[in-house]
């Protein structure tokens, strides 16, 4: 596969995006080299458009969950079947829907896709990696184990070809920030041991397209050249510390000194790259949030 075909799969969420303020830069964590990613629910002025990144998030799960050519497949089915072309996409939207695992009033069970979701988004735009694997499918489906990585994306980078495993935690509870860390930094390690493992359980299943089926094959049979594997963990916790909204400049500046704080206060001691040296290839991504258990039944309402 050629790195333009690669850019072609890419999903555009712009206008996710355009609702998140990140910041890509070195932080004061381990490792030091690489750039890591703090980000937050964008200020318009004074007032944070919550609603609005989550109308833009529940947009992308369409993606998520179908690749292109799945999408365009089933609305093909639904439409031999006697619906016109907008009722089709509408039904295609809905099935995408019903795979998340919904709560109730009392109970909330999608803080867990809430993550991966803004995981899948985070890889595509920042790291420019398409899905290997729909993990979302393999989530619903009775039939099969969960693949242990929330995420796992490919891309074509100077001549390598990179596997990216993605792990996503998202702690609703106040300040679980340090205990979020620690539990990203353990599932992400246990990914990368497993990962082979586990693709081999879903090669020719219906979770990878026939291209995609060819380069996890190749690569299990170590036969894809200049193979990589890189990390990705993004955080997402409740944030309590107060913010003064006098103007939206100040206010970025005021969250970005947070995540800043955030990373630089994690005991480092805990980040052994000498001991696991695939953390010297690892991106975090810290997402604080404020009143995130109510943001997260935002979400649960919308489906």
């Amino acid at each position: 596969m050629l790195k333009e075909e690669i850019v072609k799969r890419l999903a555009n969420n712009d206008a996710l995006f355009n609702k998140l303020h990140v910041i890509k830069q070195k932080f004061d964590i381990i490792p030091e080299h690489n750039d890591h990613i703090g980000t937050c629910i964008k200020y318009l002025d004074i007032s944070e458009m919550r609603n609005e990144f989550i109308n833009d998030l529940v947009d992308t799960i369409v993606d998520w969950v179908y690749s292109s050519e799945k999408y365009e497949e089933l609305v093909k089915v639904f439409v031999a079947k006697g619906k016109s072309t907008a009722s089709a996409n509408s039904e295609v939207l809905r099935k995408a829907h019903q795979k998340f695992r919904k709560g109730s009033a009392e109970e909330l069970l999608i803080q867990g896709q809430f993550g991966e979701l803004l995981l899948f988004n985070f890889i595509q735009k920042h790291f420019g990696a398409v899905p290997l694997l729909r993990k979302m499918k393999i989530t619903t489906s009775s039939k099969h184990e969960r693949f242990g990585a929330d995420a796992i994306h490919y891309k074509i980078e100077e001549g390598k070809n990179i596997v990216i495993l993605g792990e996503a935690k998202t702690y609703t509870s106040n300040y679980k920030f340090n205990e979020a860390f620690q539990a990203a930094l353990d599932s992400i390690l246990d990914t990368y041991q497993k990962h082979r493992e586990e693709l081999n359980l879903y090669i020719h299943e219906d979770f990878l397209d026939s291209e995609m089926n060819e380069i996890a094959e190749s690569y299990l049979e170590g036969t894809l050249e200049n193979a990589e594997i890189h990390l990705v963990s993004i955080i997402t916790y409740n944030e309590t510390k107060k913010i003064n909204t006098n103007s939206q400049d100040k206010i970025h500046e005021q969250i970005e000194t947070i995540i800043k704080e955030r990373f630089k206060n994690f005991d480092k001691t805990k980040i052994d790259i000498e001991l696991n040296p695939i953390l010297g290839r690892i991106t975090y991504i810290i997402f604080p949030v404020w009143e995130l258990e109510q943001l997260a039944r935002t979400l649960q309402d919308c489906l």
